[in-house]
């Protein structure tokens, strides 16, 4: 059907009329929640688990080789931020985990699409994960330690949560450079200007 004369196709002509939106239907928007969702719970568990076992296996006992040297199980307690920095700082990072937890559950109602879901159920996995060793491991609230027990060589000693954060960062830089957006939609690119186009001389 031809649109009216005067009015652009997509555009609302009355008050019945539906405007087309760039944002996802409400269908693929609760989609997208619960892949957040899943992912968030399904890492976070993971990352707890594995660091129940870690202690359990590893206390006291020498290191077990999973790839030769190249993948070693080795028991660390971890009192700072990544690479053991601003242990003496151990109260002010809890504090700023529990922020970010309650900023990614704020930005999360605003993923569009299943990437950036994918991206923030990885990133609140690992910061709740370390988040909760703060809480529950010694010498107490605010101040544990984070257990680390992944070494590769020449890198410091990690777990499944630093694995998340990673990765979600990873991905956020991947939708960063495709121009998408976190509701799911594209930025609009101005076209490339030709020489000699008309435009040009006005």
């Amino acid at each position: 059907m031809q649109a009216a004369r005067g009015t652009s196709i997509g555009q609302s002509t009355g008050p019945g009329d539906e405007s087309v939106c760039p944002t996802p239907p409400a269908a693929s928007r609760l989609r997208v929640r619960w892949v957040f969702a899943v992912v968030a719970l399904l890492f976070y568990a993971l990352d707890v688990g594995t660091k129940i076992l870690a202690v359990s296996r590893l206390t006291d006992h020498a290191d077990v080789s999973l790839v030769g040297d190249f993948l070693v199980l080795h028991l660390t307690r971890n009192a700072g931020a990544a690479f053991s920095t601003g242990t003496q700082y151990t109260v002010v990072l809890s504090c700023l985990a529990m922020l970010a937890v309650l900023v990614v559950l704020w930005v999360s109602r605003r993923a569009g699409s299943l990437v950036w879901a994918v991206a923030l159920g990885l990133l609140i996995a690992g910061v709740s994960g370390n988040l909760t060793d703060r809480l529950v491991r010694s010498p107490g609230p605010l101040r544990g330690h984070v257990i680390d027990f992944l070494m590769l060589p020449n890198w410091p000693v990690f777990n499944v949560a630093d694995m998340c954060i990673n990765v979600a960062a990873g991905l956020i830089l991947l939708q960063a450079f495709r121009g998408v957006r976190l509701d799911g939609t594209r930025g609009a690119h101005p076209a490339p200007r030709i020489p000699g186009d008309p435009e040009d001389s006005a």
